[in-house]
């Protein structure tokens, strides 16, 4: 029999479910893009906005390699979900062994190969010019901290798939605060640089990993693996993959479209427009927690209950998830509008940055208040199992119609042309997902099915 705690997401009322599921997933995120703000504002007070850039360079093949824990993470607590909703204690165990293999012959591999290609890597992600030799320094340092990372994301989706949020929530908080204290020790107690904001960053990786291993290995987890759990399982591994492969397939994206960004904004505009798109990405992250810890929150509450055949307690999680994810939404966007130019004077005192950003950061926040319909629809297709339709709504914001418009647009517009991109894109998709979701909920939650 699975505990309480996730027999919990079969019971309790969906909406307070949801509170007690993303509350403490969107206050682990908030802490995590917080903590990515602030370094970014550090780097960019302490180094120079040329620093910011740099790091921006690195953030695609360090998020790539990193999302290959999530991608395996949410994959595979799909799957735990599920089981312990039908109560198969044994598939969750050897699931969770089958992630930690995979994670670490997967990521470790990756590394090495990054180490041994760093020259020319760095300027295919647009590090080029004075942002190559403080970019490479950034990423050398923190790509040896990549596979702690991969492992405590992994980690992290799993300890929410076993009902244990806050958990969840402190594994996110403690690199943040880790982070942030060796940055102001390393860079402006030490005058360490570039190397000081990689080391904290790599020791911050480190921090986490502790702690995840400490939950899985005291008496908080439900989940006590074995020696032979460890041994790859062809079934296992090919659900994990398929249903991994959406995310892993998502941040894939956001690497290619970082390549894109960094190289076609170079071009246009040269550091400084880098610069500029290097803090909207922060903001994206950081403005968007609540909608994401939503999105987070929904997921093994739809997993667990289509797990247990309860599927008007589905629907009634997607309506409510949406309902939420909406509002705080339309609150970002309000956020974003009318407060732009404080923001960015908070980051750095370039006088173009300063003066260009505002108006690039209001048309990328543009469609804020309906993204969520998107990404709460994604999520559902990817918690109860369904692979290609998830992969396909996943891909379909950033991929089928962002990166064809940021290729096609900037060609006649400009800079704009860039900003301008994402607004549309998140349209498209939004209306794309929405009749895929309603036609699911039309034709699988019909009243009468199993409650």
């Amino acid at each position: 029999m699975a505990s309480a705690n996730s027999q919990n997401l079969g019971k309790k009322p969906i909406g307070k479910l949801l509170v007690q599921q993303a509350a403490p997933a969107s206050i682990g995120i908030l802490v995590m893009s917080l903590n990515i703000l602030i370094d970014t504002i550090f780097v960019g007070n302490w180094i120079g906005s040329t620093a910011i850039a740099a790091i921006n360079v690195v953030l695609p093949v360090s998020f790539f390699i990193a999302a290959l824990g999530m991608a395996i993470g949410i994959g595979g607590s799909s799957i735990i979900s599920r089981a312990l909703g039908g109560d198969d204690r044994k598939k969750a165990l050897k699931t969770f062994g089958n992630q930690i293999s995979l994670t670490l012959i997967l990521t470790i591999t990756l590394v090495i190969i990054g180490l041994m290609f760093v020259d020319s890597l760095i300027p295919a992600f647009g590090g080029k010019g004075d942002i190559f030799e403080p970019a490479k320094v950034y990423y050398t340092i923190v790509l040896y901290g990549v596979p702690f990372l991969a492992l405590c994301m992994m980690g992290n989706t799993v300890i929410r798939a076993e009902g244990k949020p806050k958990f969840a929530m402190i594994a996110m908080i403690i690199p943040s605060v880790g982070n942030l204290l060796l940055d102001y020790i390393f860079i402006n107690q030490m005058g360490l640089g570039m190397w000081g904001a990689a080391w904290a960053t790599t020791a911050s990786y480190l921090f986490c990993f502790a702690y995840v291993f400490w939950f899985f290995v005291s008496k908080n987890s439900e989940l006590k693996i074995s020696l032979p759990d460890f041994g790859l399982n062809k079934s296992i591994l090919s659900e994990i993959g398929s249903l991994g492969f959406v995310t892993l397939s998502r941040q894939a994206v956001v690497s290619i479209i970082y390549m894109l960004m960094n190289n076609i904004l170079f071009d246009l505009g040269g550091e400084d427009s880098v610069a500029i798109y290097a803090i909207i990405g922060r903001m994206l992250m950081f403005a968007l927690f609540p909608v994401l810890g939503v999105t987070q929150g929904f997921l093994p509450i739809a997993g667990f209950n289509y797990g247990a055949q309860k599927y008007q307690r589905v629907k009634e999680s997607i309506n409510t998830a949406i309902l939420y994810a909406c509002g705080l939404g339309l609150l970002v966007f309000g956020g974003i509008m009318f407060f732009a130019e404080e923001i960015v004077e908070i980051f750095t005192q370039n006088p173009k940055i300063i003066a260009e950003t505002p108006d690039a950061m209001r048309w990328v926040f543009a469609a804020t208040p309906i993204v969520a319909i998107q990404l709460i629809g994604a999520a559902y297709f990817q918690a109860v199992g369904k692979a290609i339709p998830a992969l396909l709504l996943t891909l379909s914001r950033q991929g089928f119609f962002f990166i064809p418009l940021v290729l096609i647009l900037p060609n006649y517009y400009g800079e704009i042309g860039v900003w301008i991109s994402f607004p549309i894109a998140d349209l498209l998709s939004t209306l794309l997902t929405g009749y895929f979701l309603n036609r699911e909920i039309r034709l699988k939650m019909k009243p009468g099915t199993s409650q």
